[in-house]
């Protein structure tokens, strides 16, 4: 695979810090200067703004502006859809103002999926040492710009990784979980070709839910930052339950706030567009 280079000129909602650490991604990681450099099915990428140009180049399996294109969502109006949900509200206002570099990713649903059982209950700096230590024991290696640089596993590499060498690298609880799921997905009890093309999100959801280590925050996760892309879901976490508290429902004490009644307004409030609020209000209040 030959290096290779793209730039997107005038670009709008593009902003790398508002992109790769709004807690969509894992393998992403800030160079000396403020670039990020990250690794995304088979290829090597450094992202880089210079002025209002983003500046792409690395190492692609294929042709690097549909690449780019693709998984950084570059054809969707984000410049719309922030206009829509900033007439919701001023909270809504302010977030977007505070984020309005983000775009979502399409990330492999595969590693998606894995990588946001490892996230249960953990860190970010640790969930990306797993990941890691993950990529390097069981993935690909490709070299780019004098540094080693690791795919991360597919299903098939990792068929016969037992419970115990997960263990080793890290994974504590999750080591069972990322066992059964694995093998889960190699065995077809769950088919993740059929579930990239239903359209029905309940019912892909309940898929979901079959895996081993996949909860309902897990699987909106997966639902809303892979290439299944349904903005309708709102992952909630404790800073969602805490912001939604805040500004929308008000109660004394935040931790008698049910799931219900956060999704039932995130439903009423922002339709089809929960995921895309749901991600500007958990970066505002956690970062800001």
């Amino acid at each position: 695979m030959l290096e290779q280079k793209y730039k997107l000129e005038n670009a709008n909602s593009f902003e790398l810090k508002d992109i790769f650490e709004c807690g969509q991604c894992f393998r992403w990681n800030k160079q000396e200067d403020e670039s990020y450099t990250g690794v995304f099915g088979k290829n090597v990428l450094n992202v880089k703004k210079e002025g209002k140009d983003v500046i792409f180049k690395g190492i692609c399996e294929k042709d690097i502006k549909p690449v780019v294109e693709d998984y950084f969502d570059l054809k969707r109006d984000y410049e719309q859809i922030k206009k829509q949900l900033s007439n919701i509200d001023n909270n809504m206002k302010k977030s977007i103002l505070y984020g309005q570099g983000i775009r979502i990713l399409n990330q492999d649903l595969w590693e998606t999926i894995i990588s946001f059982i490892i996230s249960a209950n953990n860190n970010i700096p640790r969930i990306k040492g797993i990941i890691e230590r993950l990529s390097k024991n069981y993935g690909d290696e490709i070299n780019y710009n004098g540094k080693i640089y690791y795919t991360f596993p597919t299903p098939e590499q990792l068929k016969d990784v037992t419970v115990e060498e997960y263990r080793k690298l890290g994974l504590g609880f999750r080591d069972i979980r990322l066992y059964e799921t694995t093998h889960m997905i190699l065995n077809k009890e769950i088919d993740l070709e059929k579930m990239q093309n239903n359209p029905n999100t309940i019912e892909v959801r309940e898929q979901l839910l079959k895996l081993s280590g996949v909860g309902p925050k897990v699987a909106d996760c997966i639902l809303l930052f892979s290439t299944l892309k349904r903005f309708e879901v709102f992952p909630i976490d404790v800073w969602v339950r805490r912001v939604m508290n805040d500004l929308y429902i008000k109660q004394q004490d935040e931790t008698k706030v049910s799931k219900k009644q956060i999704e039932k307004i995130a439903k009423e409030k922002f339709g089809d567009l929960a995921g895309l609020a749901q991600q500007y209000l958990f970066y505002w209040r956690r970062e800001a």
